[in-house]
């Protein structure tokens, strides 16, 4: 008899939703980090006063700290 995993490997689509639904919109609902938040938002306020999309944006650092979140933030200016 196959024995049954309780641990897979992938994503279940309903937790991509769930996910998707949780995660900040915009820097404004991003939650902590600061520093960060205000140096980006002078960034892409920037970008969006010459009509072009940031140069480039390097986000490093261990995990937990919403460097996913901030390249979505990011990419959906």
């Amino acid at each position: 008899m196959a024995e049954q995993s309780l641990v897979t490997g992938g994503e279940e689509p309903e937790e991509r939703i769930i996910e998707a639904a949780l995660r900040p919109k915009n820097l404004h609902d991003f939650v902590g980090q600061h520093r960060v938040r205000k140096q980006l938002s002078l960034v892409l306020e920037a970008s969006r006063m010459r009509g072009r999309s940031a140069d480039h944006v390097l986000l490093s650092g261990p995990p937990g700290l919403g460097k996913t979140t901030l390249s979505m933030i990011i990419a959906a200016r």
